[in-house]
């Protein structure tokens, strides 16, 4: 089968968030303890943090993690996992039923992201919380000092203030499973009272509402709606949440980047209109700040015990497609998503699994560490003619699914192409109306015989990327890729 593509510099989408590329952690079974911070293991530093972690979770080039939930928050208190460790009390967790040590806390988090280079993003409980204590943890976490709150961190040790920007106002508040659940206006009042009191004592930070926690949810788009008609002056972003499941069977399973684009497009229309109802010149923006594949390991009992095994899902050739198609949908929609969290980074639904003797790399890091290292500079929105399959309930769907980004300052291409099919080869030809490629410049290509393979202790490299089979010709980009199959290539370009 024969797939085209069609590129043009000047029909793009805008610049790239390089926070689509951000990460999730959650206090929930073995994703910070045992996880990124682990005082016990023999890769630990003088913080506890796991190096190898660092290191490994340093190539997917997450400019952004958001922390410490998730369900987790809307029963947290913050100020337990602040000064002396000694001092720090256990406490009983709410969503995941754990015993949480509060050893690793809001400083530790800053700092473990420092270390990682990458920027903090921080949920406020407004769930069991109040508007005061999320106010409270803004002044503990930006103010200098010389109030009570800012005090405290600096006798905690850390004089510099943290200056974090990024707030999620509470989690997935739309849920009945929530701790503190309540209706839209309800959760509407709580979320502008805390924006407004949260910029009143830094009025550079940036919130997130919460928006509905999947499109399966009865109340999909009437909670969007209703949040935002009452916070639209007061909040920055409303967020969107999913978990793509394998319901179907592959061929269905592998389209999923149908559904994703529906919902982008459902979050399109919905700003749209909440803007013009509003008469607003104010631009609103998407946090798709909880996405993954799940829906193999659903332990979620920790049975009071301290990092419980929850939720370590192992990926499969097929999830790691449908990861791709995730990043490759927020870069069609560049001008809208701006922030994207993988959930999450470590153990829990996660790229990468730890034991004490070291890590073993997912399918899923591998479309995520390709297409972050491509995608700079603009969004390009790429023309393609491609065969179709039949995907089961969703009908004929696309075999070729694509993405294209495009530097202006060095003239670099980014390519990503997905074969949806389970079985056979595309080829693929590109073609760049207004720009010359003059070289490839890196091409790595993620597939196999058997959608269903996956990395394992024994053999950790079942699943992982080769060489693309690609080559320029004509001016023109031709690919080669096994179905299943995914591509990222990266060209040099010049202008014609």
């Amino acid at each position: 089968m024969t797939a085209k593509i069609y590129l043009d510099s000047h029909w793009n989408v805008g610049p790239i968030d390089r926070r689509i590329f951000g990460g999730f952690l959650e206090h929930l079974g073995r994703a910070v303890y045992e996880g990124v911070y682990d005082p016990a293991s023999p890769q630990a530093d003088r913080h506890g943090f796991r190096r190898d972690v660092i290191e490994v979770l340093a190539r997917l080039r997450m400019p952004c993690i958001r922390y410490p939930g998730g369900n987790f928050v809307s029963a947290y208190d913050w100020t337990d996992g602040i000064g002396p460790k000694e001092q720090r009390p256990r406490r009983p967790e709410f969503a995941w039923r754990s015993i949480e040590t509060n050893q690793f806390g809001a400083d530790e988090f800053v700092q473990w992201c420092r270390e990682l280079k990458t920027e903090p993003m921080l949920a406020v409980n407004l769930g069991t919380g109040t508007i005061a204590a999320a106010a409270e943890l803004v002044e503990y976490a930006n103010l200098p000092g010389g109030t009570y709150w800012a005090d405290r961190r600096r006798a905690n040790g850390h004089v510099e203030p943290h200056r974090i920007k990024l707030w999620c106002l509470g989690n997935e508040m739309d849920g009945p499973w929530q701790a503190g659940h309540v209706p839209a206006a309800v959760y509407a009042q709580r979320a502008l009272q805390a924006a407004r009191l949260m910029k009143g004592i830094d009025r550079d930070i940036v919130t997130v509402a919460c928006g509905s926690s999947g499109r399966g949810m009865p109340t999909y788009l009437q909670w969007d709606r209703e949040v935002l008609e009452f916070c639209w002056d007061a909040v920055d972003f409303i967020s969107a949440h999913r978990y793509s499941g394998n319901r179907e069977g592959t061929a269905h399973f592998l389209a999923e980047g149908v559904e994703i684009d529906r919902i982008l497009a459902d979050y399109q229309g919905l700003l749209d209109f909440v803007r013009g109802l509003k008469h607003s010149q104010k631009r609103m923006y998407l946090s798709f700040d909880e996405w993954n594949v799940w829906y193999k390991s659903q332990e979620m009992d920790g049975r009071w015990t301290v990092a419980p095994h929850l939720l370590e899902e192992i990926y499969n050739l097929e999830d790691a497609l449908v990861c791709a198609q995730y990043l490759m949908s927020f870069l069609r929609h560049a001008d809208l998503v701006k922030i994207a969290c993988l959930a999450q980074i470590t153990n829990v639904i996660a790229p990468i699994l730890t034991r004490p003797d070291g890590i073993l790399i997912q399918s899923i890091y591998h479309p995520f560490a390709m297409i972050s290292r491509l995608a700079h500079g603009v969004a390009l929105q790429p023309a393609i003619d491609s065969p179709v399959y039949k995907a089961g309930s969703r009908g004929e769907v696309p075999q070729c699914d694509a993405a294209a980004t495009l530097d202006p300052e060095t003239g670099d291409i980014g390519v990503f192409v997905v074969n949806r099919a389970v079985e056979g080869e595309l080829s693929v030809e590109l073609v760049c109306a207004d720009r010359r490629l003059t070289e490839i410049k890196e091409g790595r290509l993620l597939s196999g015989p058997d959608p269903k393979q996956a990395n394992t202790w024994e053999n950790p490299d079942v699943v992982a990327p080769t060489r693309a089979l690609a080559r320029l010709q004509d001016g023109k980009l031709h690919l080669r890729v096994p179905g299943p199959g995914f591509c990222a290539v990266g060209l040099g370009s010049a202008t014609r």
